[in-house]
């Protein structure tokens, strides 16, 4: 906001909280001159007379506020900021899987990328062009966005590993997310299981996919991990035949998200960062003391350390980010 490089700063705002920071730092980049737009959703549950309230200040500095597309809600965590360096016009991106809310940030655990990669830049551009109603985006070069190629890619990317693993190139699908709900993605495992896909899901809350079950999903293994604070990320990863692939961003596999909300989810293509991403997803699979294991019959056990060195997901990270 204070910067006298950067140009514009676009953003999307679900759950804001009380805390008036951003919304601060928002007007006072408009008072600056610089180009404000806010995407802010006036449905975010339980937040809504706070959203209106921020809206109408916002509007009262002259930040363009937008409030989203006909009958999908924004559910989105992105940022973007155009700023004018040294060899020309570049765009900062910001893809996160948690609010902009300094409340919800104490207590959930999240994931959020920063980059200025040129075609995730254009990605975010136009997907802001599109919620500020400037056109109607269905293409989009490295982002997965709902509702429009979301979910025709997950289960692209599900069909993939089924297809690796009965050409004999091993399969592997790792998954973390909020709840497992959707029958088109269930039905997708349920068959890449089949076909040899080892997978193994970190769904905190509702799964309505069975694991374990003779015939059906055999391979497939599903953990909730429950602590102090409230697993928040959704993340995947896709073995690829030993060219994996990470995703992580807003949409759980539900169809809200898939088909009825404005969502973005990011590829981390940076191989350093993989090694951080799969440290993450192996802590929380050997988890013995905060993961409760789903069962066939649609029970959960909770697993227990006994003579082994317990390992807390969450103490984990507080000890070692």
């Amino acid at each position: 906001a204070h910067d006298p490089q950067v140009l514009a700063i676009k953003l999307t705002l679900y759950r804001t909280s009380g805390d008036t920071a951003i919304v601060r730092a928002l007007t006072e980049a408009a008072e600056q001159g610089k180009q404000v737009a806010v995407l802010i959703e006036l449905q975010a549950r339980f937040d809504e007379q706070n959203n209106i309230s921020f809206a109408r200040t916002m509007e009262s500095y002259g930040i363009h506020v937008a409030y989203g597309l006909p009958g999908l809600k924004t559910h989105a965590k992105t940022v973007l900021v155009v700023r004018r360096d040294a060899d020309g016009i570049r765009r900062y991106v910001h893809v996160g899987t948690g609010n902009y809310n300094s409340k919800t940030a104490r207590l959930y655990t999240d994931l959020g990328l920063f980059t200025c990669h040129p075609e995730i830049g254009a990605d975010l551009t136009d997907l802001f062009n599109s919620l500020t109603g400037m056109s109607r985006q269905k293409r989009y070069r490295k982002l997965l966005v709902a509702p429009a190629n979301l979910r025709e890619r997950t289960l692209e990317l599900i069909a993939r590993e089924a297809e690796h693993a009965a050409e004999g190139r091993g399969g592997r699908i790792i998954a973390k997310m909020n709840a497992l709900v959707d029958p088109g993605i269930i039905e997708a495992l349920y068959r890449a299981s089949q076909s040899g896909v080892e997978i193994d899901l970190i769904v905190r809350g509702i799964c309505c996919l069975l694991p374990g079950v003779p015939g059906v999903s055999e391979r497939i293994r599903v953990v909730s991990i429950i602590g102090r604070f409230l697993e928040h990320s959704r993340l995947q990863y896709f073995a690829n035949g030993g060219r994996p692939e990470y995703y992580f961003g807003s949409a759980d596999w539900m169809p809200r998200n898939l088909d009825r909300r404005v969502e973005a989810m990011i590829p981390v293509e940076d191989v350093q960062l993989h090694k951080r991403l799969q440290s993450l997803l192996e802590t929380c699979l050997s988890d013995n003391r905060q993961a409760w294991e789903l069962g066939a019959d649609g029970s959960y056990a909770r697993r227990f350390p006994g003579k082994a060195t317990e390992r807390a997901t969450q103490d984990v990270f507080m000890r070692d980010p």
